[in-house]
């Protein structure tokens, strides 16, 4: 069935005659009954096509109630849910955007697009934060004009310096090659470092390697860079370090539930407070269509500082100028960074949200909490101690590319879907998809189904799952989710051991790693450190690890860098290089020094594990 694409394009600004023909096509050919309609699940590939996730996807078909009584999807509907998403992320219609960059991909018949805007904002934040590093300043600022940005990543150290910025000290420093010209190999070092210590802050770098970086790749390094920015800035967005946030509560809101929110979603929460304490009569709901003409950014401007930021600029019509004249207000707090009128007017969504974080970061204007907030702030705070393993298996399950990102562990588990697609991940073929609810699934009788389904499989790959039923997942039972979620990250690196294997079959057990390591360290680095468990509290300063990883590969430990680790502060400094090697030598590590140092079980077995699969890939 043909379409008048012409005509798809005047109720879809946001899309071109020719990207809707090429969507339809591919519809089309996924429509194996030739009805016109497809299940969401089918729609994956033409949804990232067209720059959505298939969470977006998934939202607003159910927001706008575009599937049918059948579950499935008109081509039609389709275009309606991604135009709408395109539009709240500030993309602008065809023919109004002056501000992109067209790129010619590294295969064939493909071109790449990125936004100048974006460029020269974030080469002026790097130029910025890194204008005094030791390393870098005879190479800064680069010209934010120019394409300079993308031959001065490639060597790695500007991005390994920006993730240290974003979220201090998660690269040792002391592992990072430096040098005016580096040869391939030392690039390749530093590259592995940003790509594993980008996984372990939590970017999305499932498709971006080393080489992609010394090659260059535009689109990809200021996607990663703006995953590092975003982080930053998000970092302080935290109950832990603005305890004035439980200002933002709503009445009959938990703590918990409103720290579930997303950075966005607390941040428009903040932005609406000041907006209605000024008795403005406008919210806003994004950073983009919303902001675009700078009203709600002058009310709030002058909430945050009455006597410095006036509301003078309400009185100008023209709207660039109306955006100059709130950026000197901005400019008069120390704030003018991200945005430039055109950037502000165009409703560049990650621009704007940059701009009220940075904001926000400095200037949040909340009233500190009383005694008794605080006393009731600690106890929640005291409750959720157990969050540091749930964010390290958040971030293994993103690294293996699950679709959606997984943000809460204990939310976005529920629907058993992301944790299928990590099971059938690690086990091929495992998960027959047919037995599954596809998303959205708003049933919770159909939620428990998937989950039950995932225990089922679990007992099938000899876990222990004494006790737990897929309702508890569907729950959020932290412990019982905490247990799962470790036992498969467990069976990934097992199995990665057992496809190296020279005794196909064989079973690789936790004593299997251990002796590994020890035989590794006597042999290959000469050493006379053993240890007798994952809980050896000998473990602590770090420098068995280091042994290692020396074992490895001879000479990567600079032995005049390590210390017995007889203080806390050592014993750290030893576990953060024993890290950055690890992740310089190619190894995906979620561990944290703290984990190191407080000898954390699971975590130490993840990390001699990775490194016993990484060193027999490496060294068959």
């Amino acid at each position: 069935m043909g379409i008048n694409a012409q005509a798809l394009a005047v109720r879809f600004p946001y899309f071109s005659a020719s990207e809707i023909a090429a969507y339809h096509q591919q519809f089309s050919s996924l429509d194996k009954e030739s009805d016109g309609f497809l299940h969401p699940t089918d729609l994956s590939n033409i949804a990232t096509k067209a720059g959505a996730s298939v969470q977006d996807l998934n939202d607003k078909l159910a927001q706008l109630k575009l599937v049918n009584d059948d579950g499935l999807v008109a081509f039609e509907s389709f275009m309606k849910a991604i135009s709408k998403v395109r539009e709240e992320k500030g993309a602008p219609k065809q023919g109004e955007d002056k501000k992109k960059i067209v790129l010619h991909g590294h295969m064939e018949n493909t071109t790449h697009t990125i936004n100048e805007d974006e460029k020269e904002s974030f080469t002026v934040h790097i130029n910025q934060i890194l204008e005094e590093d030791v390393h870098l300043k005879d190479r800064l600022p680069i010209d934010p004009k120019s394409m300079q940005l993308f031959s001065e990543t490639k060597d790695g150290l500007v991005l390994a310096k920006l993730i240290n910025d974003a979220v201090p000290n998660t690269i040792d420093e002391r592992v990072l090659n430096v040098g005016k010209k580096l040869n391939a190999f030392h690039m390749t070092e530093n590259n592995n470092v940003v790509v594993n210590s980008a996984k372990a802050i939590g970017c999305s770098v499932v498709n971006i390697g080393a080489q992609d970086l010394i090659e260059g790749r535009e689109h990809l390094i200021l996607g990663l860079i703006w995953q590092i920015i975003k982080i930053g800035l998000q970092a302080k967005i935290d109950i832990k370090v603005h305890p004035e946030l439980f200002r933002l509560l709503e009445a009959g809101e938990s703590l918990e539930e409103f720290l579930k929110l997303p950075p966005e979603q607390i941040l428009l929460r903040w932005f609406n407070y000041h907006l209605k304490k000024a008795n403005w009569s406008r919210k806003v709901t994004n950073f983009s269509g919303d902001v675009k003409d700078a009203e709600n950014y002058t009310v709030l401007l002058n909430q945050l500082a009455p006597s410095t930021c006036s509301r003078q600029p309400l009185n100008i019509g023209d709207h660039l100028e109306r955006a100059e004249a709130v950026l000197q207000n901005a400019e008069k707090l120390g704030c003018r960074k991200y945005l430039t009128p055109k950037s502000l007017v165009g409703g560049n969504p990650k621009l704007n949200f940059a701009f009220v974080a940075n904001l926000f970061n400095t200037h949040p204007g909340l009233e500190k909490l009383s005694e008794s907030e605080l006393a009731q702030l600690d106890e929640w705070l005291f409750a959720s101690e157990g969050d540091r393993e749930a964010r390290a298996f958040a971030l293994w399950l993103n690294s293996l590319g699950v679709e959606p990102f997984v943000n809460n562990l204990f939310d976005d588990l529920r629907d058993g879907l992301v944790l299928l697609t990590a099971m059938d991940k690690i086990h091929p073929g495992s998960v027959d998809w047919k037995k599954v609810n596809k998303a959205p699934i708003t049933s919770k009788f159909k939620k428990v189904e998937n989950t039950n389904y995932v225990v089922v499989l679990g007992k099938s790959f000899r876990f222990s799952l004494v006790g737990i039923q897929g309702s508890d997942l569907t729950d959020g039972t932290k412990t019982l989710t905490l247990g799962l979620v470790w036992q498969l990250m467990r069976e990934n690196i097992i199995q990665t051991l057992r496809s190296l294997s020279s005794t196909s079959g064989k079973e690789i057990t936790d004593n299997d790693i251990l002796a590994w390591a020890n035989e590794t360290v006597k042999t290959r680095s000469g050493k006379s450190n053993s240890i007798n468990s994952f809980k050896d509290s000998s473990l602590s300063n770090g420098v068995f690890l280091l042994d290692l990883l020396n074992g490895i590969k001879k000479g990567v430990v600079n032995y005049d860098l390590v210390t017995a680790g007889a203080s806390d502060d050592d014993a750290k400094m030893n576990a953060k290089y024993a890290i950055s090697i690890a992740r310089k030598l190619g190894a995906t590590i979620f561990v944290l020094p703290e984990d190191i140092v407080e000898v954390k079980p699971k975590m130490m077995l993840t990390f001699v594990g990775t490194l016993m699969a990484m060193d027999r890939q490496q060294n068959p």
